[in-house]
């Protein structure tokens, strides 16, 4: 359903939406690209293609808009992973018409401790180039005990990205449904990521110091309940307000695409574009959640604030 192309006749109901001029040209291009490369496969693999994943190496995004989009690809988080992945073309052709310097980077993680593939990275890049590369990754679908290796993840972030061009927190938002390793063993941390610490990586550390330069979030899968321990983990880690409940796993791209338009003033075309895929009832309910909370800090906004609104957690101004 979700292709390169800016064609949105497939799109569900009577409602019409056209991508704007910015990032035209890409769109263009990667649907040229998609078009001769045929229609997607999904065929079963065995492996993630490991020179492209390996997360050895850094990556460096020179854009003013880099994202990072992460996914816990372990055995409880079902065929969520896929629903997202599908998503892709949808995912960059919506937010690039905002910023056409868009690059995003993709990550699936995984369990150290039992796992093959346990951090698999993509370089940042843009338009059909993605396409490509997240078809290298590979959901092992491991996982044993319940803590997953996010803190693994949170110290090659920290040592092996540079964004130096970044203009304000660019976002980092993480899919996942479970806790983390409070500690990252240095055997892992050299084994996976070629790094020699001293000591084992403290998680909650790590994370501390990712959300010094990112805007980080977790989307959760709704499971669990609210308070729980995962939550109260995350919330050591990132911080409270940062933790987002998803509550229709469907729309976990539409949640992240939302969080991201909004902070970028342009959450009014973003549910145009979602009014062209869904119901109304739909878009209120994944709207309002998102209205409520500022999208840099996770503070609250008032329900009556209008025009253009400064947050006074964090001082960011939002286009209400």
């Amino acid at each position: 359903m979700y292709s390169w192309n800016e064609d949105t006749t497939s799109w569900y109901g009577e409602k019409k939406y056209e991508y704007g001029e910015k990032g035209a040209g890409k769109r263009e291009k990667s649907a040229r690209r998609a078009a001769s490369h045929g229609p997607r496969t999904y065929e079963k693999k065995s492996r993630p293609n490991e020179k492209i994943i390996d997360p050895h190496k850094s990556i460096k995004s020179t854009s003013k808009n880099p994202l990072i989009i992460a996914v816990d690809v372990t055995g409880s988080m079902s065929s969520w992973p896929y629903e997202i992945f599908d998503r892709l073309p949808l995912l960059y052709n919506t937010l690039s018409q905002y910023r056409e310097d868009l690059e995003i980077s993709f990550v699936a993680i995984g369990d150290a401790a039992v796992d093959t593939w346990p951090l698999q990275v993509t370089d940042f890049a843009n338009g059909f180039d993605l396409e490509q590369l997240l078809g290298s990754l590979y959901g092992e679908g491991g996982g044993g005990d319940a803590p997953e290796s996010y803190g693994l993840f949170a110290h090659w972030v920290n040592t092996h990205v540079e964004i130096p061009n970044a203009e304000e927190p660019p976002f980092l938002i993480v899919f996942g449904d479970i806790h983390m390793h409070e500690k990252v063993s240095k055997k892992f941390v050299h084994q996976y990521l070629g790094d020699r610490v001293q000591t084992d990586v403290d998680s909650f550390k790590a994370w501390e110091k990712v959300t010094q330069n990112w805007n980080t979030w977790f989307l959760r899968r709704p499971t669990g309940r609210r308070g729980d321990q995962v939550d109260q983990q995350w919330a050591k880690a990132i911080g409270e307000k940062k933790i987002f409940h998803i509550e229709d796993e469907q729309r976990a791209v539409d949640y992240a695409m939302g969080l991201v338009a909004r902070a970028w003033g342009e959450f009014s075309d973003f549910q145009s574009n979602m009014l062209a895929r869904q119901d109304q009832k739909k878009v209120d309910k994944l709207s309002k959640p998102i209205e409520m909370i500022c999208p840099r800090c996770g503070g609250p906004i008032p329900v009556k604030a209008e025009g253009m609104f400064t947050c006074s957690f964090c001082g960011i101004t939002l286009k209400i």
